[in-house]
């Protein structure tokens, strides 16, 4: 089958799912109450994507294939051409997308029942991953650039999907202004790299790039797409847009934050690894800042009560340690983890997702069946659930699953991509590279923490005692078919996905499928470090058992305190940690120390200098223009006097005129 033609329907089907679905129940309104057609088609025009680059997985052949339908834009030296390009790591991305995207589909044809923005969700889910495989399978930047700004307005429109609510609102305007500021940043990138190259195909960046930019121009380059990648993929200091994106519908929450966009910045930097490679500073950079950005949400995950807020800070921490990889040129682990999070994180988010359906019942049947008071109940919080594993059995077992794949525990998916960055950003420590050592000391630390917070989040939510009122008459639901069946889909691969790459300590890394296929020592796309030393056989086999311990551990303390005590056992901890406790708690007042460092000085200068610009300039403009049509119309209204002798007049006048001009015109 022809490429070109794959790679035309695996693009343009999400598009036309989108227009189909936002337009036609925009006029013809009937069509908004027909959900399993609207539902069907938005989830089809994703799954045959998938399908379709299952079979380019299958056949791939191993040389890149560059698909050029037509020139974007031409002016002088530039030249910008509608190009994608489908290689291992392109595949790869585009499987991730459509194949837990997919998923997410289904899953929110029974999470969006009933609500009167069906028609828009599944438009807005569609655009999405329109957007998101623009991005992934872009032959240049400019047009993973436009993918890039897609899935930001996506994720605008996503977020405040409830708009009526402001705080929603904000939200969205939250995200899309905090990754205009990386977006600034990748543009400068841009503008320097092809000023430098005259070009900004992949092929010249990488072949060309490397050879002929000087050290000082890849640094700078580097850097700014950092920067843009600390946006998308909210890392220190641009991360604070992400957990406050939990204000959209959970099946978004999944959407953005396992597969898809907050995957952008940790794919840029893959697809320019070899350009990474030779910017070793920025590397050191790049790894401090994912290691900080790992324990600090780590950290703060456990001080919450929102059971999305406590998977939004994870997955902060989860980027956090992709970008350590990074940092140690590990890309291919990345990547890796990239896609063993997609699994979990999904999971997690679907199955609180599938809590929080389960709780508004709950909620609901208290308010109006039993006349509770329930104003001050908040179906997200932890506090109010407990023991839901009891009513919810198919979605307690799967969030256990998942929580135990992204704890590390072994065998499971995470305990594979874990242990891989954190034995390889020893194994750069061992070669020479001193931060290395303190990013692998984070990870450690982390890994505990994570361990610790999921499974808490797993103890209060589906074990010990019901904390809602009136459990004895009130019970909470398993959520339907079309909710937990995505759940059992991301929980079977939370458990099989990590076997693609196994550790080399077996069978000297010939099982490590993932290294194999994207790896540039064996033909892939993703370029690694030449080390020299290598780490003692006895040494890795050691480190497996360290990170397994640290995960088995993390969790079995987690169990045991919450099982024993509740809720109490945060009030332990906030009482033998103290003021960190409260910094926990108040996520290290970031969003505080941004409203009074930016946003407060530039509203108040907004209002106090420029308003003499918008009253003058801005509202005079326009009064002017009113005056004008104002007093035109006084002069040519007197013109309509009502005196039909006047317009007969006229009309006389007229008919001279006219003769007068055949005449001696």
């Amino acid at each position: 089958m022809d490429v070109s033609l794959l790679v035309r329907l695996i693009l343009l089907l999400p598009l036309v799912g989108a227009l189909v679905n936002g337009l036609a129940p925009l006029f013809l309104p009937s069509l908004r109450q027909s959900e399993g057609l609207i539902g069907t088609l938005g989830t089809a025009v994703v799954a045959i994507p998938f399908a379709l680059t299952l079979y380019l997985f299958m056949t791939y052949g191993g040389d890149p294939v560059v698909v050029d339908f037509y020139t974007w834009m031409a002016a002088g030296d530039l030249s910008l051409d509608f190009a994608y390009r489908v290689d291992e790591l392109s595949l790869i991305m585009t499987l991730i997308v459509t194949g837990v995207g997919g998923v997410i589909h289904l899953y929110s044809v029974g999470y969006m029942h009933g609500d009167d923005g069906f028609w828009r969700f599944f438009a807005y889910l569609n655009l999405f991953i329109f957007a998101m495989l623009n991005l992934v399978l872009a032959n240049n930047l400019p047009v993973l650039f436009l993918g890039w700004e897609g899935v930001g307005l996506c994720s605008y429109l996503l977020i405040g999907f409830w708009y009526t609510d402001l705080s929603n609102s904000a939200a969205a305007n939250k995200a899309f202004i905090v990754n205009r500021i990386g977006d600034f940043a990748f543009l400068m990138a841009m503008f320097l790299l092809f000023s430098e190259l005259g070009s900004l195909d992949f092929d010249v960046l990488l072949n060309e790039g490397v050879s002929a930019l000087s050290a000082s121009t890849i640094n700078w380059a580097v850097l700014l797409l950092f920067i843009g990648a600390t946006g998308k993929s909210a890392q220190i200091p641009l991360f604070v847009w992400l957990p406050d994106a939990m204000a959209g519908p959970t099946p978004v929450s999944a959407l953005i934050h396992a597969a898809t966009m907050v995957t952008s910045g940790l794919y840029l930097l893959a697809r320019l690894s070899p350009l990474v490679l030779n910017a070793p500073v920025i590397m050191a950079v790049i790894a401090i800042v994912g290691a900080l950005t790992a324990i600090m949400a780590a950290t703060i995950a456990i001080a919450q009560y929102d059971i999305k807020k406590v998977l939004a800070y994870s997955t902060v921490s989860q980027l956090g340690y992709m970008f350590m990889a990074a940092g140690v040129g590990a890309f291919f682990v990345a990547i890796f983890h990239v896609l063993t999070h997609a699994f979990f994180k999904a999971c997690l988010f679907l199955g609180s997702g599938s809590v929080i359906h389960s709780m508004e019942h709950v909620e609901h049947e208290l308010e109006h069946e039993h006349g509770e008071d329930m104003s001050d109940f908040d179906p997200q919080d932890m506090r109010t659930m407990g023991n839901l594993g009891r009513f919810m059995p198919s979605t307690s077992a799967t969030y256990l699953i998942a929580t135990f794949a992204i704890s590390g525990i072994p065998l499971l998916a995470g305990f594979f991509s874990k242990d891989e960055i954190l034995f390889k950003a020893f194994e750069y420590g061992f070669n020479g590279h001193p931060y290395a050592w303190f990013v692998w000391g984070v990870g450690i630390i982390t890994a505990l923490l994570t361990a610790f917070y999921m499974t808490r989040s797993y103890v209060l939510t589906f074990r010990g005692s019901p904390r809602w009122p009136k459990p004895d008459v009130v019970h909470p639901h398993e959520s339907p078919t079309t909710m937990t069946a995505p759940l059992w889909i991301l929980a079977f691969f939370s458990v099989v996905a990590g076997f693609i790459g196994l550790p080399a300590v077996i069978a000297d890394g010939k099982w490590n499928l993932i290294h194999h296929y994207l790896g540039a020592p064996y033909g892939g796309p993703v370029a690694e470090p030449e080390l020299a030393a290598h780490v003692p056989l006895a040494l890795e086999w050691g480190l497996i058992a360290l990170g397994s311990l640290i995960a088995i551990g993390g969790v079995a303390w987690a169990w045991r305190s919450y099982s024993a005590h509740g809720v109490a056992y945060d009030d332990r901890l906030q009482a033998r940690l103290g003021s960190l406790y409260d910094w926990w708690q108040g996520k290290y007042y970031w969003d505080e120390a941004y409203d009074r460092t930016v946003v407060r000085p530039l509203l108040e200068g907004s209002r106090q200098g420029l308003w003499p610009f918008d009253d003058y300039v801005v509202d005079g403009a326009v009064n002017g223009v009113a005056r004008l049509a104002q007093g035109a119309s006084g002069v040519l209204r007197r013109l309509q006097t009502g005196v039909v002798q006047n317009y007969a007049l006229a009309i006389v006048l007229g008919v001279v005129l006219v003769i007068g001009l055949m005449l001696f015109g």
